[in-house]
């Protein structure tokens, strides 16, 4: 028997371990629980558009087997100590006994239709995604065994780097992520020649970041905060501790895309749009929420995200009740133009049109407590859960609030609504 089949046998014992899979300990277990360093080593490379990843692995004992669901496109030159094993879209390592060092190259630059950039590395500045920079990854192990992992990044001269995690010093960071046995690094991030504006908001540590020269305004955004963040934390007490929000310009997606404890917004993007929207204030919602849909459910995601833009904007003054009034019946006119709410992904009209959904649920909701709950105890319990959200739990959520199953979340009132 090869030391391979050895360990698997031996890790089978236990159990497969998802990166994603918390499991609470009693507090016997959790006092035998052991560990092992993780430590992520990234150089930037700018003349290369690439991001070298040396990933070591050390401690007594160490999974027997981890499995990277790669892009090939972007995840290139895989080689390590061990056994490695690659598929057309995954790569399988099996560490040494006390020590593996795997390293791969991430092709930082990703272009989306249209030719935007949702990742970008330029020789002046680079924005990415740490979940993406480090692909998602199945750690084969004891249910005992919890990494201890820190990140570090060698950059340029003359390069600064901010991530979502607090810097210990000279660009090293710890990952803490008590829902994972095996972490990796999340959330967006910004090198390079770089401005920032950062303040304490509602107990938050928002930062403000974009590229030197840029033309966001940190300091308009930073203010804007002032006045909705308090807003937004009221509504989910358990919003991060620490917010990055990163701006940039062209050829940057010319939108907003949110992450774990930070987002993206391109820097020509209002604040508050003429709609009354807030595309800043959407995606504080879903970094607060973390949730996604199911294959037919994204219009509860985006529909949430779009009304609390603007219901946030009438709690924080930021508009008036009759300008909340018209903001929402513009999205009623635009929402007739959608004939399904149940899309893969949504978008214009099917968010508009989901946004009614939402002002009607918290009506009912309403009515049926006597206003003593409303759509917010379905969101805040949306945000406990984070997750997938699918419309049967929404409607078990909205019921629960409401006290009695809620009108407006029936299949047929949401298929013939028009």
């Amino acid at each position: 028997m090869n030391r391979f089949s050895s360990r698997v046998r031996i890790a089978a014992l236990a159990c497969l371990v998802c990166a994603g899979f918390s499991v609470a300990l009693p507090a016997d277990a959790a006092a035998r629980r052991k560990t092992y360093a993780v430590a992520y080593e990234v150089e930037l490379r700018p003349q290369s558009g690439i991001a070298h990843v040396t990933m070591t692995l050390t401690g007594p004992e160490l999974p027997s087997r981890l499995t990277f669901n790669i892009d090939p496109e972007r995840h290139r030159n895989f080689s390590g100590n061990g056994d490695l094993e690659r598929g057309p879209k995954s790569v399988a390592w099996s560490p040494p006994l006390d020590k593996g060092t795997l390293t791969f190259d991430f092709k930082v630059d990703n272009v989306l239709k249209g030719g935007t950039y949702d990742s970008r590395m330029t020789d002046a500045w680079a924005v990415f995604r740490g979940d993406r920079l480090i692909p998602p990854v199945r750690s084969l192990a004891s249910t005992r065994l919890y990494a201890e992992t820190t990140l570090h990044f060698t950059l340029p001269p003359g390069w600064s780097i901010l991530t979502r995690y607090p810097d210990r010093g000279g660009h090293r960071y710890v990952i803490e992520d008590p829902a994972r046995r095996f972490e990796r690094p999340t959330g967006w991030m910004l090198a390079g020649k770089i401005g920032s504006r950062q303040a304490a908001v509602a107990g938050v540590s928002a930062i403000v970041a974009t590229p030197a020269n840029d033309a966001a305004r940190r300091q308009e955004t930073l203010a804007f905060l002032g006045w909705n963040l308090p807003h937004v934390t009221s509504l989910f007490p358990a919003f991060p501790k620490r917010l990055l929000i990163v701006r940039a310009g062209e050829p940057m997606f010319r939108g907003g895309l949110s992450g774990p404890a930070s987002l993206f917004l391109h820097s020509a993007r209002p604040l508050v749009t003429e709609n009354r929207t807030s595309p800043l204030l959407h995606e504080l919602v879903h970094v607060a929420m973390g949730i996604r849909g199911d294959a037919t459910s994204d219009w509860i995601v985006e529909g949430l995200a779009e009304y609390y833009s603007i219901e946030l904007l009438r709690r924080s003054g930021g508009i008036s009740a009759r300008r909340f009034r018209e903001a929402t019946a513009l999205q009623g006119t635009r929402g007739q133009r959608a004939p399904d709410l149940f899309v893969g992904a949504s978008t214009g009209a099917v968010t508009a049109r989901a946004v009614s959904v939402m002002l009607a649920v918290d009506a009912e909701i309403k009515e049926a407590t006597r206003g003593k709950a409303s759509l917010d105890d379905v969101a805040r319990d949306l945000a406990k859960r984070r997750g997938e959200v699918s419309l049967s739990l929404f409607q078990t959520l909205a019921a629960k609030a409401a006290g009695r199953p809620v009108r407006a979340l029936e299949r047929t009132t949401l298929i013939n609504d028009r």
